[in-house]
């Protein structure tokens, strides 16, 4: 298959999926985005903006290149492809990007809270600390550069401040593997909180074992 047509078709498939797990905040709605570099190459392929997911055709998928030219297609990419491209200019090892607006981590955003290591898998492969970027409007030069000053880190996965999630992966599927382990230690973190009891963490040795593994490996 050609590798422009495979990975439009791959971004509308994980894009079903995540507005099916209710990832996106809405069954119905078209917030969020998802994106795939194509192979080694500076070009993405991205859902476009305002479009019903379910009716996604591949031709509506965007590819741009890394300056945010349209290649190909007819209609407007996602209005976060900004943040998207920062991601994979900033990041080689980057080779998918999901932003979402799944509920436990927005309720961490509009909290403002970094999620602390709590698991041992989530460390691994998200890595520690899974930070809070400061609020920007969608879209806006302002996120970008706010987006633009956390990835460094190497962590794949962060809390958009009153807005959502950014997910990061080598492969879509692992950056889905992400998503769901960022929202599964979300919703633990927020239950745990509404007890006001001590929470406990990793013990730092450990914590720190798992992000030196997870720097070193590159982990996807």
């Amino acid at each position: 298959m050609d590798k422009v047509l495979e990975a439009r078709k791959s971004v509308i498939r994980v894009a079903q999926e995540l507005q099916a797990k209710g990832f996106f905040g809405s069954e119905r709605g078209t917030a969020g985005n998802v994106s795939v570099r194509i192979g080694q190459e500076e070009r993405v392929a991205v859902t476009p903006s305002g479009q019903a997911y379910e009716n996604m055709k591949p031709e509506d998928i965007c590819i741009l290149d890394f300056d945010m030219n349209l290649v190909e297609g007819n209609l407007k990419p996602s209005i976060e492809s900004s943040m998207h491209l920062c991601a994979y200019r900033k990041r080689p090892d980057v080779g998918a990007v999901l932003h979402t607006h799944q509920h436990y981590v927005s309720v961490l955003s509009v909290l403002n809270l970094p999620i602390p290591p709590l698991f041992d898998e989530v460390t691994l492969y998200l890595g520690d600390p899974i930070e809070v970027v400061p609020y920007s409007l969608s879209g806006s030069p302002e996120l970008v550069t706010n987006v633009e000053a956390v990835v460094g880190n190497m962590m794949n996965a962060y809390v958009l401040q009153n807005h959502g999630a950014l997910c990061l992966g080598d492969t879509l599927e692992n950056a889905v593997r992400n998503a769901e382990l960022l929202e599964k230690v979300a919703t633990v973190y927020y239950q745990a909180l509404c007890t006001g009891k001590e929470i406990a963490v990793l013990p730092k040795d450990i914590s720190t074992m798992f992000q030196d593994l997870h720097k070193a490996k590159g982990t996807p």
